[in-house]
């Protein structure tokens, strides 16, 4: 059937869907891109799970930083930490395994004043742990001063140790050279003391384990060994910043034998817990409290919590190592287990950039979906405006049926969209101005408006031809 025009009736084909899928898909297609992007850049830079494994670098078997080490191994170990121990000559030693990336050493003690001047690349610290004192017990009369033991024998440590870098800086502020007239003796602790009693050497340089009270109290009851009272210890502590000067009061060793006899004045370097700059923060801060629960406790040398601290001299202190020193432990680590903590404090980083992207791009969706579903009605409106525009000039009728076949395709075109339902009112809100354009096209000069405009333009002519009417006015 066709109409009186010869027109087929359109066909209404268009299809109304709960929700246009496609649209709401290229709508958050950019959102999810974006989303993607930053999970990416966040994983990039998300810190990697901890090790479940560490390696220590200490000193000789049975010495105290080995003691220290094994109690590391013992608190690490409840947080699921293994750690490896190694022994070693003591802090020099430790410095080069440290040094070495093919050592797989992460972490260890070392004495201040031996590095080599330079600081060394891809070393921190997480703090110093405790005092290294330095005893010097000698034969012979009284000496107040290191250049009196010029061309003696000296028992100044084994290489690799830190007593004999110390020993060797003292000494040569002193004008004493390992070529000189001097024997210096690769003697360190035991061995050193015991060449001291038996008079093989005559005088010893001892630090760390040989320098505890105890040892120092067995040697000040040695007949004919005296204890070097460093009476120029302020003047060493300012000259290596390094050393700090220790007071040991009289009678510290023995109350009832008043050991000492007099006030005795030493100086310690300290020594450092040295890591990698590559270490997980949150091993960092596993390391620094094992270093508060086992160096923490008072004695003759240091109060109670002196140790340890950020007295970094030789390294600078690692950025996670000074946060834990200023505010301790983060609030994930003080709430949760070590492990479930350090899973959280990863995913944070990549849970926060997406809630700053995702929640305003979110409150976007919503109005590119509109614009979507709608720009395929605004589409067409510029090409009804065209078809009504040259419906008002003035055309042949070849013409007018030409806009009117554009019209026909416009309306097959807009006849078969797919819309939401929710958007249906705007459907045939653009059927009815299609259907408003092909009433003025196929009506022509006879449309109402057309035919009362050219009546109105017809009577304002005729009467621009006529007398007026009115007479004429007189003053």
């Amino acid at each position: 059937m066709k109409s009186s025009n010869g027109r087929k009736p359109p066909r209404l084909v268009a299809r109304f869907v709960a929700i246009s899928w496609r649209d709401l898909a290229v709508s958050f297609g950019p959102i999810l891109l974006i989303s993607v992007a930053a999970i990416w850049f966040a994983v990039r830079l998300i810190q990697p799970a901890p090790p479940n494994t560490l390696t220590i670098t200490t000193g000789p078997q049975g010495s105290s930083f080995w003691n220290a080490a094994q109690k590391y191994k013992t608190i690490l170990a409840r947080n699921g930490i293994t750690l490896n121990v190694l022994t070693s000559k003591g802090s020099a030693e430790n410095l080069q395994r440290l040094s070495d990336p093919h050592s797989k050493v992460d972490v260890g003690f070392v004495q201040d004043g031996i590095t080599p001047g330079q600081p060394i690349n891809g070393l921190m610290s997480l703090g110093s742990v405790a005092y290294v004192p330095l005893a010097l017990f000698y034969h012979g009369p009284t000496v107040t001063r290191l250049s009196e033991f010029k061309g003696q024998r000296l028992a100044i440590g084994a290489e690799g140790s830190g007593t004999r870098e110390l020993a060797l800086a003292l000494l040569k502020a002193n004008g004493i050279e390992p070529d000189g007239t001097t024997k210096l003796l690769p003697l360190s602790g035991d061995e050193a003391a015991q060449a001291l009693v038996s008079g093989k050497v005559d005088a010893a340089f001892l630090t760390g384990d040989s320098a505890q009270p105890p040892v120092m109290y067995k040697l000040t009851r040695t007949p004919n060994v005296q204890f070097y009272n460093f009476t120029q210890a302020e003047a060493y502590a300012r000259r290596f910043p390094y050393l700090t000067q220790i007071h040991i009061p009289m009678g510290a060793f023995d109350f009832g034998k008043n050991l000492p006899a007099a006030p005795i004045q030493m100086v310690a370097p300290t020594e450092e817990l040295v890591a990698r700059d590559s270490l997980h923060p949150a091993l960092s801060d596993l390391l620094i409290e094992a270093a508060r629960e086992v160096h923490g406790k008072a004695n003759l040398l240091q109060h109670a919590g002196e140790f340890p601290a950020p007295l970094a001299h030789d390294f600078p202190i690692s950025d996670d190592a000074a946060r834990y020193y200023k505010s301790g432990k983060s609030f994930l680590y003080r709430m949760l287990p070590f492990w479930i903590a350090s899973l959280a404090d990863r995913l944070l980083v990549v849970v926060v950039p997406l809630v700053v992207i995702l929640i305003p791009a979110l409150r976007l969706v919503p109005s590119l979906y509109a614009w979507r579903v709608k720009s395929r009605i605004y589409r067409w409106y510029g090409a009804l405006i065209a078809i009504e525009r040259g419906a008002l000039s003035e055309t042949s009728a070849e013409e007018r049926q030409s806009l009117i076949e554009r019209l026909d395709t416009i309306e097959e075109s807009v006849n078969g969209l797919k819309m939401p339902l929710a958007y249906a009112d705007q459907f045939y809100v653009l059927r009815e101005h299609i259907g408003f354009v092909r009433t003025r096209l196929t009506q022509g000069r006879d449309h109402p408006y057309d035919a009362a405009h050219s009546h109105v333009a017809q009577n304002e002519s005729d009467d621009a031809g006529k007398p007026s009417a009115s007479p004429p006015q007189t003053a």
